[in-house]
């Protein structure tokens, strides 16, 4: 269904800006998640974020500490939301924040809208044009042979496909760690390559010209906001 893989770290240029966000990031993710249990054994989602974390190459220091910080009472008040956009070209964009100031939040996106030529969308106007998916892809693997051992297992797969030489198969959000341990119970020599539960467009368009350079334009202006999390969109790049 072409949903090919997007990875939200990746794509940011190895500067030290972009370190310092992406490390920012993980630290409200790991403290939020930490918040309802510190103990990362009995709360998958943490555990899922600090996995993910260590496979981005986020210093120890930053996980330990905001796992610390819940432990020893530390207050901090983080709220999610998410924005909806119209861009040029049928292009459209999910923004989730997670911030300590909705305001702030918005009024810093409206000003990149401003900028790039986005529309601010009402709730549900582009969001039902997305699935929301777990991920997990593995290299060189046999499409048949996966989709077997997770039907045996009872895995509701959603997707099958394959990125260049990496095969990603997409399930529910709650069968994540199902879908993880079987590929690992079944393929012990074959390393998991993609973990991510992410939001993936049905369909996407192709930009060119002027378009184009205003869409990447908008994408590293929002990379630059540090209450922006996670963009989500439907374009080719």
């Amino acid at each position: 269904m072409g949903r090919a893989h997007e990875v939200r770290a990746a794509s940011m240029a190895k500067t030290a800006a972009a370190k310092s966000k992406l490390y920012s990031i993980y630290a409200k993710e790991i403290y939020q998640a930490a918040k309802s249990n510190p103990d990362p054994v009995n709360n998958l989602e943490l555990k899922r974020i600090i996995e993910k974390a260590k496979k981005e190459q986020v210093p120890a220091d930053v996980i330990n500490r905001n796992i610390e910080k819940v432990k020893k009472g530390t207050v901090e008040n983080y709220e999610v939301c998410e924005y909806e956009a119209f861009g040029q070209g049928g292009s459209n964009l999910i923004i989730r924040c997670l911030t300590d100031n909705v305001n702030r939040a918005l009024s810093l996106i409206k000003t990149v809208f401003n900028k790039t030529g986005l529309k601010l969308a009402s709730m549900g106007a582009v969001s039902y044009m997305y699935d929301h998916l777990a991920v997990l892809g593995i290299k060189d693997a046999n499409e048949e042979e996966i989709m077997e051992v997770m039907f045996n297992e009872g895995v509701d797969l959603k997707d099958i496909e394959m990125d260049g030489d990496t095969l990603l198969i997409y399930g529910e959000p709650q069968d994540f760690y199902k879908m993880k341990k079987v590929l690992e119970d079944n393929f012990p020599n074959k390393k998991i390559e993609v973990e991510e539960i992410s939001k993936y467009a049905k369909d996407t368009v192709k930009l060119e010209g002027e378009d184009l350079e205003k869409f990447k334009r908008a994408l590293a202006m929002l990379d630059e906001v540090d209450d922006v999390s996670n963009v989500y969109h439907n374009v080719e790049l």
